[in-house]
């Protein structure tokens, strides 16, 4: 198409030099351009904006805006609510709960005042924006990213104008009910943080099971006991344990407990198994087996999943959950992985009968590492 067959009018000529060669007139439906302006689509236009009631009723805008100001406050109550349960309620305390059975109290009181907290910001700022914020459409030109700076200016004060007509500065308790439901949601963010995600575990990961129960001076008998295979609970001789053979053990004794028997057998899992004297590289490791039979504890030293997969041919433990892969010849060091120090081993030899029994629980703590005693 040449210009004889598309005249630019003089007004078009205005617009191809106020927004550049190719703006778009959003409202009139055609591309303006070198070479005329051809008839690319016909715009529909937009339907009659249809006023909400609280944009003619004052009464109903003071209505909503109690409503958006008691939600933020709903808000501002979870996030209260969250901190005095995170030191009020015992962290073992139970729950029952209809329909679902016991809960840990704690854990359920975190949720309801966190889901709270988060309703009330979120419910607020959807009634606000559909009650109180301005809906009409418009329609603009299309111009170059880079604004000239008389409609930078511009925009700020539209921005101003924006604020005042939202009633952000009008309506004192949307304001001071949003700020302190936003400034009080970092509450719960920060406050695990600070509290260490929970109480330190002092020594709980460094006693297990394989050290026998407490005497009352505070100290452990660290008794001699037999490794049960699990779950059958049978005793293991030292004849059963073949080369490249595996076994999943627990301390004798412990499948008898009648309460906090999970939280015992979790840190008193332990992997056995038999390797040629010769492939073993350790004395440490040599001192503490038995003939080539090695024991370790079961929990990953990256966040506690259970090691389970042996490969005999190259002698390597693998974490399923992320892969940390341990070498059995070496102490179990680690050869991959996020994990950052050895699976701890237990001291093993034989009873009189031949089998397979603890010299001592474990000389250092059992699954994750912390910043407490460090992660090496």
């Amino acid at each position: 198409m040449n210009e004889q067959d598309s005249p630019t009018t003089g007004s078009e000529v205005a617009q191809q030099g106020e927004f550049g060669s190719g703006a778009v007139r959003l409202d009139e439906g055609h591309v303006v351009g070198e070479g005329g302006i051809p008839d690319r689509f016909t715009n529909p236009g937009f339907p009659p904006h249809i006023h909400r009631g609280t944009d003619l009723d004052p009464r109903a805008a003071r209505r909503a805006e109690r409503v958006i100001g008691g939600l933020f406050l709903l808000s501002v109550l979870g996030t209260i609510g969250f901190v005095v349960a995170y030191f009020a309620i015992d962290k073992r305390a139970a729950v029952f709960v209809p329909g679902i059975g016991d809960m840990n109290a704690l854990h359920l009181a975190l949720g309801v005042t966190m889901a709270l907290s988060l309703l009330g910001i979120g419910l607020g700022a959807v009634h606000w924006a559909k009650t109180l914020m301005p809906d009409e459409e418009e329609v603009e030109m299309r111009h170059p990213m880079r604004s000239a700076d008389e409609d930078r200016a511009k925009f700020g004060e539209i921005l101003a104008e924006g604020a005042e007509s939202a009633h952000l500065n009008r309506r004192p308790l949307i304001k001071y009910a949003l700020g302190g439901a936003l400034g009080l949601f970092a509450v719960p963010v920060v406050l695990p943080v600070i509290g260490g995600l929970g109480p330190l575990p002092g020594d709980d990961l460094s006693v297990s099971y394989w050290n026998g129960e407490q005497e009352q001076d505070g100290s452990y008998p660290n008794p001699k006991m037999r490794l049960m295979r699990d779950p059958q609970n049978t005793p293991i001789r030292a004849s059963d344990v073949t080369i490249g053979s595996v076994f999943h053990v627990m301390p004798e004794g412990l499948l008898d407990l009648e309460e906090g028997i999970l939280e015992e057998k979790a840190k008193a899992a332990v992997l056995l198994m038999r390797l040629d004297p010769d492939d073993i590289k350790s004395q440490k490791q040599k001192d503490w087996g038995y003939q080539g039979i090695v024991a370790y504890s079961k929990i990953c030293t990256h966040v506690g999943c259970p090691v389970g997969l042996y490969e005999q041919q190259t002698h390597h433990l693998l974490c399923p959950c992320h892969q940390s892969t341990f070498d059995v010849t070496q102490d179990c060091k680690v050869i991959f992985g996020p994990a950052k120090r050895p699976l701890p081993q237990l001291p093993i030899t034989v009873d009189d009968e031949g089998y397979l029994i603890s010299r001592g629980p474990f000389k250092e703590a059992v699954g994750p590492s912390f910043w407490e005693r460090g992660s090496a």
